[in-house]
């Protein structure tokens, strides 16, 4: 850190100038997208059901993750990110955004759990986990997360812009309260969703890793948003004096870390279970690695990992916005092709369906562009880091 702070800038809020017509934009074509997502629904309410969850949960990793890093921020004190943490509170704040959007899954549930189905009641594995996969407790979970995610990014958040009207330290202890309180339930919380909407997609199957593997996609896809977004923004001419290439080192050190660590989960998860070779387990590589599925799941191991690894290796890349923007959005495609993979095999077993994309890019659309829209909002709401921060002085000098 340099031992010479530079003089704080002044206070930076969204101008909607800037926008245009593009939050009208994304309302309409929100708007149009669930049109369209409502038509599938009725055509062929299964494969809608499958689609809507790809896509929810794709864009919930992403929400997720923007508390994740509040999180830590808090947690271990960090400097460096003080500049860019109300990027990271707005997007934790989309989660009440996602709780609506979750409603649709609610009436297909019997499409996409199987557990759920009546023809399944009398099946001797669902009855010694009965006490787990029943309705009544599922819905209880359900309200459970979405509560407890949108209470702690709401109070995060309400504290953050509360230290903006008077400086007072005593809303930086405050947060620091909320997540030493929340931390290990966040965890609890994001493991038994992914084990809930994704791993209960086949009840049949389970893996102890699961949720951590969730949770590397989770951390990496985020920090991939909130350096897309500081980049839109000082391309708008906002944050020029506040974020610094040494930031986005940072950034870049994280995304190369968390690539490397969402590939390392990924191989022991494989590793353990092919060394094990128990049925119940292998069903899930099995399905993944049959028929065209087999090219998706090859494609993602050299996309997901390799490619970024090799290209964020290096300084000089991490420390170049436009390059980093161009890695940021491949590993978001990469974790999208992750998430459909864990999904869509549930339904169509024997490979690619290209008719299922008229169900899928709808979804994406529809639930993109709502959050898309709410963001926008958000920006306006509050300044574009947090002005009073104590921290912020040592963030602005940030050195590497």
């Amino acid at each position: 850190m340099s031992d010479h702070a530079p003089a704080e800038p002044k206070p930076e809020f969204f101008d909607y100038k800037h926008v245009g017509g593009r939050f009208l934009g994304l309302v309409g074509l929100a708007a149009v997208a669930f049109v369209a997502v409502l038509v599938g629904a009725v055509l062929d309410p299964k494969q809608f059901a499958f689609s809507y969850l790809f896509a929810f949960f794709f864009f919930l990793t992403i929400c997720m993750g923007g508390l994740f890093w509040t999180l830590v921020h808090h947690a271990v004190d960090a400097e460096w990110s003080v500049v860019v943490r109300r990027q990271m509170e707005n997007l934790a704040s989309l989660l009440v955004v996602m709780a609506v959007l979750f409603i649709p899954l609610f009436f297909v549930r019997e499409e996409l759990w199987k557990w759920m189905r009546p023809e399944n009641a009398h099946d001797p594995l669902l009855l010694e986990k009965a006490a787990y996969l029943n309705l009544p407790f599922f819905t209880f979970r359900v309200i459970f997360y979405f509560a407890f995610f949108i209470l702690c990014g709401g109070l995060l958040r309400a504290f953050s812009i509360a230290q903006d009207r008077d400086g007072s330290p005593r809303y930086t202890i405050l947060n620091r309260r909320v997540t030493f309180a929340s931390a290990l339930l966040f965890a609890v919380c994001l493991t038994f969703a992914a084990v809930d909407w994704l791993m209960g997609l086949d009840y049949h199957w389970f893996s102890t890793m699961w949720g951590v593997y969730i949770f590397a996609g989770t951390a990496l896809s985020s920090m991939c948003v909130l350096v897309l977004i500081i980049t839109a923004l000082r391309s708008a001419g906002y944050l020029q004096n506040v974020v610094t290439v040494e930031h986005y080192h940072i950034m870049g050190k994280l995304m190369m870390a968390f690539t490397i660590f969402w590939a390392y989960i990924g191989f022991s998860q494989y590793m353990l279970i092919w060394y094990a070779n128990i049925p119940e387990e292998t069903v899930y590589f099995l399905r993944r690695n049959t028929g065209t599925w087999w090219y998706g799941s090859q494609f993602m191991v050299v996309g997901h990992f390799f490619v970024p690894f090799l290209m964020l290796l290096f300084q000089r890349g991490k420390k170049t916005p436009l390059f980093l923007c161009g890695m940021a959005s491949w590993i978001l495609l990469m974790h999208m092709l992750d998430m459909y993979i864990i999904v869509m095999p549930a339904y169509h077993k024997a490979g690619f369906d290209l008719s299922a994309f008229l169900f899928d890019i709808p979804c994406l659309i529809a639930i993109g562009c709502t959050l898309a829209a709410v963001f926008l909002k958000r920006l306006g709401e509050s300044a574009l880091y947090p002005v009073r921060d104590p921290r912020l002085p040592q963030s602005l000098a940030l050195k590497n």
